[in-house]
């Protein structure tokens, strides 16, 4: 690479390299650091949203490898995280309560077990993918939503059901318990650095996948996935294995969501919740890990506390207090209102609107 032109690489190894540039390394450092300071920092009310966000923005990578990367667009990204959130749940519970349990509470069985059967779940609607594109496969993964709605409704010896739900997974490792307050650190600060250090973890992973000659593959199918086949990329292969990652990733993430939460049931599991994360991936942008991550602590950290506040701001709505619309109605407008807001105006994301800034500040004081 070219010293003083990093955009310049003279060699293949500096093109591919995952921080090709000494400002891109010292901002992982600096950005790992303040997340790891960032328990001293903030109240464990805002930690707890933090977590949330952490945990959902291992989900948005998964469904950006796949849409994003792979030009596969799923909206059936709910049925893999509750396929993650029942095997952990049920992996880890109690095997004298009257729901599936084992007992097996440490997290390096149960997280990857749900990732896992996430993934075998991705491979076997995997053939969709290859006989149906576009909206026709936006369609079939939709009906996976409906579908596990009701199974997960009427499996009440796994999930409990809508009226009880079940206790999510509790986290231990080796003894050590993440969902219990310690001599040092509380509940949610144990809660939020395990799941910064997994989105650290899974998000160096996912980039590292984006680089790799499979992400390259994944790029091709998405630009045209005939010219593809045609310059010898195995189509039915490469598209089974991004649904394969996007499940792991998902499942993964669906487990981790609701140690956090602490309880679920069937109901969370809809069409809203894939809707939520292909706005993540469309607010933060589509084909890039950091835009997943941004995308998703924005609307699962930003917008809770936006909500607090907005409707008292709204002048229209203090008017009509009978039929003031509640948070989550809030939320789900505040949701389609900035999909159209971004596509329109920066269809790149939360990620275009960063490298604009990035750009403007190189090039000062001849910016134009």
């Amino acid at each position: 690479m070219s010293v003083g032109r990093p955009l310049l690489h003279t060699s293949y190894a500096a093109d591919m390299a995952m921080f090709n540039t000494l400002t891109k390394k010292v901002a992982f450092g600096a950005l790992v650091l303040v997340g790891l300071i960032t328990p001293l920092l903030v109240p464990d009310r805002l930690l707890h949203l933090l977590a949330l966000g952490c945990a959902a923005a291992i989900g948005a990578i998964g469904l950006n490898l796949v849409t994003g990367y792979a030009g596969q667009v799923s909206l059936g990204h709910a049925f893999f995280l509750a396929v993650g959130a029942y095997t952990a749940a049920a992996l880890a519970g109690d095997p004298a309560s009257r729901l599936i349990g084992f007992g097996v509470e440490n997290i390096l069985v149960w997280l990857p077990a749900a990732g896992l059967v996430a993934a075998l779940a991705g491979v076997l609607v995997a053939p969709l993918a290859v006989r149906l594109r576009g909206l026709y496969l936006a369609i079939v993964t939709l009906g996976l939503v409906v579908v596990a709605e009701y199974v997960l409704t009427e499996w009440r010896s796994l999930t409990g059901g809508r009226d009880i739900g079940r206790r999510a997974a509790t986290a231990d490792l080796f003894g050590y318990r993440f969902d219990e307050p310690g001599a040092l650190l509380t509940q949610d600060q144990k809660l939020y650095l395990l799941t910064f250090v997994l989105l650290v973890v899974f998000g160096l992973a996912g980039r590292n996948i984006a680089r790799s000659r499979v992400g390259r593959a994944f790029s091709a199918i998405r630009d045209r996935d005939i010219a593809a086949g045609v310059i010898g990329v195995n189509l039915a292969r490469y598209k089974t294995t991004a649904f394969a990652l996007s499940s792991f990733y998902a499942g993964c993430a669906g487990a981790l969501i609701y140690t956090v939460a602490g309880h679920f049931g069937p109901e969370q599991f809809t069409l809203l919740l894939s809707v939520q994360y292909i706005a993540m991936v469309l607010i933060g942008g589509a084909g890039t890990i950091s835009g997943s991550i941004m995308g998703a602590l924005l609307l699962m950290t930003v917008l809770p506390e936006l909500t607090r506040w907005l409707p008292a701001l709204l002048p229209f709505i203090g008017a009509f207090p009978t039929d003031r619309p509640n948070v989550f109605q809030v939320e789900t407008i505040l949701y389609g209102a900035l999909v159209i807001l971004f596509l329109i105006f920066e269809p790149r994301g939360l990620f275009g609107i960063w490298v604009r800034i990035r750009n403007y500040w190189k090039a000062w004081p001849f910016s134009y």
